[in-house]
């Protein structure tokens, strides 16, 4: 048989593409092997995406807290350059990323619009990594002799319960929580997972060490109690979290003192400020003689 005379025809097979987890720099498929049919809105087949277990959000878990050293210990000049470089890479796969929003149902224009915005918010936050610490640190007034300096540090490891938002919701709650240093691991929305999937394949082709952002596919109401209640994870965004979720995962964060961002109404095409930076950092305040 000439494969070439069939590649041709309208016959051609279509090549369906199974979507992967990203943990660690790489793309394992689910130890589970359990994966879902993503549809358009339509009901028109898009994509398989990975079921994660259980297993898996441990092992992203893991990297993480692995990648945290080396990420909180680069200069922040240096975080600022890899994520340039991610926005980069973004804009050259512009067009694949707008023709996946219009699969999904999002109209032209919006979606233009919306790949658009999510690279300038990567240049954005890009630009806060060498400038966020002198914003949120201070020099404080004492009745003493003495230098009273408050500093800035990462929080640690981030567990984001990614909102339904198409990419520019997604590179809200993750940039502003690796361009201080901390890693995370991400769990994508369910029904609406192939922009997370795609930029994980951009971060692992831009100068993002391995590990600093992990992606899940798979159920938030399996996922995200496990991630709440790990005692590898330091904090938890829930920006994504219907309120039933967040009522459990708030109680199991509570096992090792979790800072937990609540989920709220939020706007993502406007200026974000500093808010979900500053939500992920913690300050230090060191107390030193002045001397004679």
């Amino acid at each position: 048989m000439d494969w070439r005379r069939i590649s041709m025809s309208d016959r051609r097979l279509t090549v369906r593409k199974t979507y992967k987890l990203f943990i660690g720099g790489a793309f394992p498929r689910s130890e589970s092997g359990r994966s879902y049919v993503v549809t358009g809105p339509e009901g028109d087949f898009l994509a398989n995406a990975s079921r994660a277990s259980r297993k898996d959000a441990r092992d992203a878990v893991s990297a993480a807290r692995k990648a945290f050293a080396g990420w909180s210990g680069a200069t922040a000049h240096g975080r600022g350059q890899i994520m340039y470089r991610i926005a980069e890479m973004l804009e050259g796969r512009r067009h694949q990323f707008i023709t996946e929003l219009g699969a999904a149902g999002t109209p032209p224009a919006a979606a233009t619009a919306e790949v658009d915005a999510a690279i300038d918010l990567w240049v954005w936050y890009a630009g806060w990594a060498d400038k966020i610490a002198s914003i949120l640190g201070s020099a404080n007034p004492v009745a003493g002799p003495y230098f009273n300096l408050s500093t800035t540090e990462p929080t640690g490891v981030v567990a984001v319960i990614a909102p339904s938002g198409p990419l520019l919701a997604l590179v809200s709650v993750i940039a502003p929580v690796i361009v201080s240093g901390n890693t995370c691991v991400v769990v994508a929305p369910e029904e609406a997972p192939l922009p997370s999937i795609t930029l994980a394949e951009v971060l692992a082709t831009s100068d993002l060490p391995g590990g600093v952002v992990n992606i899940l596919t798979g159920s938030r109401s399996e996922l995200a109690p496990w991630l709440a209640s790990h005692m590898d994870v330091n904090a938890l965004d829930l920006a994504g979290a219907p309120a039933e979720l967040t009522v459990a995962c708030e109680r199991a964060a509570a096992g090792n003192l979790k800072r937990v961002l609540r989920p709220a109404a939020t706007d993502w095409t406007t200026d974000p400020g500093t808010g979900r930076m500053a939500a992920f950092m913690e300050t230090k305040t060191v107390w030193h003689p002045t001397g004679v």
